[in-house]
């Protein structure tokens, strides 16, 4: 194998270039130099730790232990994409070298490209600044849009899928609260709670408006009817169990908050109609208001309550900062932002569509399943990447 010859010369750091986009074909470009600058500072910042914490001085904490594992996985990235990228020039240098390897050097090249994409792909994703919320579990609100029924049996449909991709993983998770169409099939609204610690930073760019394109059990023409189905994704801002649903209660002034407790409305039973368990929480600055009755417990409904007026909050803070921080950059780019139809379901075509970054995937089967939803969200990424990038290009070239 030609590579094990390559891979046996001294290797050297070579200068990053632009974003990739190749195919086995086209020539490889390299990322941007302004970014490579951005690796090698990590990459000191990882020997200065190193030697902090080889003399054994102060205490290593949850935040040193955060950025050290941080560093780590950017520089093992940095030093792997070199390694991939010397190695393909090489290669490109012994067929302009030896035409006789010509065939053998390009098959070669071939094997090469999709794990360096892969691996360029990576490094660029971990040299942007993280989510403040990365690291965080999530909540999913799903609510039906326009549609009726239909539209109420697709909101239940991706509360499966979402329910699909967390078993799939192996992710803890919850249903908050769920309200069943009563007078047919699907759901007026639900809230899934994905317990797992990175959830959020996962699956962010779900949020959105999504479109379906079927033919309705209930139509009997035969016609393909379009509806849609809400869906929101917050960070997690605490633990909603009992024991905290008053400490929540402090973070809020006394005139913000209106608390009303009332009886659960339901189909009947013991339970339901005989006690005031059911909470509206009312947050005048802001006008949301949250209607909680799943558990039987009031306390618990409020502990809930809280749990998802702060993470409402929370995004709509951080949202508020990023917009005011693009306003303020030149030559502002396009974003990733929710805007309405981020993604289509086409079920006579099997055919599923993200508008946002352009991907295309048939097997409507495996998403609703859960198994290849990460295919999207991994595209979705990518772009977000590209994005987030040129944003950050933009910046830096304008105070160098």
């Amino acid at each position: 194998m030609l590579w094990k010859a390559v891979r046996a010369k001294k290797l050297h750091l070579p200068r990053i270039l632009v974003r990739l986009q190749s195919s086995s074909t086209a020539e490889f470009q390299e990322l941007h130099p302004l970014l490579l600058k951005r690796a090698e500072k990590y990459a000191e910042e990882l020997k200065a730790l190193e030697k902090w914490m080889a003399k054994g001085e102060g205490t290593f904490d949850v935040e040193r232990q955060k950025k050290f594992s941080r560093l780590c996985a950017v520089v093992d990235s940095f030093h792997r994409y070199s390694r991939e990228i010397e190695l393909l020039k090489d290669l490109q240098d012994m067929m302009k070298d030896d035409p006789s390897l010509r065939d053998e050097a390009q098959q070669e090249m071939a094997e090469i490209r999709p794990q360096l994409e892969k691996t360029s792909s990576s490094l660029l994703g971990q040299l942007l600044p993280p989510h403040p919320f990365a690291d965080r579990p999530c909540i999913l609100e799903i609510r039906p849009g326009v549609g009726g029924i239909e539209a109420m049996i697709f909101a239940q449909d991706l509360l499966g899928m979402y329910i699909n991709y967390a078993h799939n993983k192996r992710w803890k998770y919850h249903i908050i609260s769920q309200s069943a169409n009563e007078s047919g099939s699907g759901i007026v609204d639900a809230i899934l709670s994905i317990d797992e610690p990175g959830s959020y930073d996962k699956l962010r760019f779900e949020a959105g408006v999504h479109r379906v394109q079927r033919i309705p059990a209930t139509e009997t023409k035969g016609r393909t009817h379009t509806s849609t189905a809400a869906v929101v994704v917050l960070p997690q801002m605490a633990e909603d169990n009992e024991k905290e649903a008053e400490s929540y209660e402090r973070t809020f002034k006394p005139d913000e908050i209106r608390i009303d407790v009332m009886r659960a409305r339901g189909k009947g039973g013991q339970h339901v109609n005989t006690t005031d368990s059911a909470v509206r929480l009312t947050h005048y600055p802001s006008g949301i208001v949250i209607n909680m009755q799943n558990e039987r417990s009031q306390h618990k409904n409020k502990a809930k309550a809280f749990a998802i007026l702060r993470a409402r909050l929370a995004e709509i803070e951080q949202k508020a900062k990023e917009e005011k921080a693009r306003a303020a950059r030149k030559g502002q780019v396009s974003t990733t932002d929710r805007s309405d139809k981020v993604r289509t379901y086409n079920f006579p075509q099997n055919r599923i569509t993200d508008h946002r970054c352009g991907f295309n995937l048939h097997d409507m089967e495996g998403i609703m399943a859960g198994e290849r939803l990460d295919d999207v969200i991994d595209a979705m990424q990518i772009y977000d990447s590209d994005t987030r990038a040129k944003e950050l290009l933009v910046e830096v070239q304008g105070t160098a």
